[in-house]
């Protein structure tokens, strides 16, 4: 029962966050930036997707894509983007803490702005051998301290990210912290690319 308010609070709060957008918004940096290392074709999944800007461009690259999210609100405003854009995105309501994806369901999977550290083993086995994982989420280490959650739980420790996808080949890492000239770069954030291997990961 305790779970299921915890999940039902949730669902209010982000529906209450996505009801007056009118579109879907930027893709996460992480995809925009190396959209490039996608592949040709294959199943792509949006993982709490919001309104789905991650999804739409997958989409747009040919990739048959399905979308999860614990928001109605938002998979109803994705599912209008989509049309509007004539896409084809399946969408699905669910709680991707409780209910994770099965293994080697998918060649490419992306996760912006969401980290449950229990679910990572299961976002590695859902890919399939080669397939590529974008994430890109918030770091401790800031510049402007108001960006982000400020629990540590909901946010990456300094090179963090390596470790929990150490199973992976890393083809992209981004993590600049406070070094340099601080108006600058890639801060606040954490980026990783990473791709399995064509073999079972030890």
């Amino acid at each position: 029962m305790e779970g299921q308010n915890r999940v039902l609070k949730l669902q209010e709060k982000w529906n209450q966050r996505y009801l007056d957008a009118q579109e879907p918004g930027q893709a996460t940096a992480v995809l925009a930036e190396n959209q490039h290392l996608l592949p040709g074709q294959g199943k792509a999944l949006d993982l709490a997707s919001g309104l789905g800007a991650n999804a739409i461009l997958m989409a747009n690259q040919g990739l048959q894509v399905e979308a999860w999210d614990l928001s109605d609100v938002a998979l109803q405003k994705l599912q209008l983007f989509a049309k509007q854009a004539d896409l084809q995105i399946t969408t699905e309501l669910r709680d991707v803490e409780a209910y994770p994806p099965k293994q080697e369901l998918f060649d490419v999977i992306v996760v912006s702005h969401f980290l449950d550290r229990r679910t990572i083993p299961n976002l590695i086995d859902a890919l399939k051998p080669e397939g590529i994982i974008y994430y890109q989420t918030f770091s401790q280490i800031k510049v402007d301290p108001d960006i982000g959650p400020s629990s540590a739980r909901f946010t990456l420790a300094e090179n963090e990210l390596l470790l929990l996808f150490s199973a992976l080949k890393v083809l992209v890492y981004r993590e600049e912290g406070r070094v340099g000239d601080k108006n600058r770069g890639f801060r606040n954030e954490v980026m990783l690319v990473a791709q399995k291997n064509k073999g079972r990961n030890l």
